[in-house]
């Protein structure tokens, strides 16, 4: 099963684009899997199920704590309150922090934000090392995580 159904757009840069043009560009595509992916929970995270989930890869990293994913997938089960919306930055922003400590970007940052009774956008900038910021906005974030 996949998160997104096929006509699932991605605002980059200001303008809407679809998913699998936005897989074109291999920032894009990163930032996407590392955001969608999901990442085996903490122990002391409160789970949603019985199960941690997680790539089965992260049990043998060649970098020690070194994971792919977000726990995104955490929220869905969770009220849509400041609290769920600080963890949704925290989270964008621990998925993504691999792009600096990579050296993939100069800088990253994530907003999360609540729109409506049943709306949350996660916006993530991200500066490439020439100094040109790229903007990806996932506006239907809530949905995608409640499907």
């Amino acid at each position: 099963m996949t998160y997104f159904a096929s006509d699932l757009s991605i605002v980059i840069d200001g303008e809407r684009v679809p998913l699998a043009r936005a897989q074109a560009d291999p920032l894009h595509r990163a930032v996407i899997i590392s955001l969608f992916t999901w990442r085996r929970a903490e122990p002391d995270d409160v789970l949603p199920t019985d199960q941690r989930y997680g790539w089965w890869g992260d049990s043998h990293a060649t970098v020690p704590g070194d994971r792919i994913g977000s726990r995104l997938w955490l929220l869905s089960r969770a009220k849509l309150t400041k609290e769920t919306i600080a963890r949704a930055r925290y989270y964008g922003e621990e998925a993504l922090a691999w792009l600096t400590a990579d050296g993939v970007a100069s800088r990253v940052e994530v907003a999360a934000e609540r729109f409506g009774l049943d709306g949350l956008a996660l916006s993530c900038r991200i500066w490439r090392h020439d100094g040109r910021p790229v903007d990806l906005r996932f506006s239907d974030l809530w949905k995608v995580l409640n499907a």
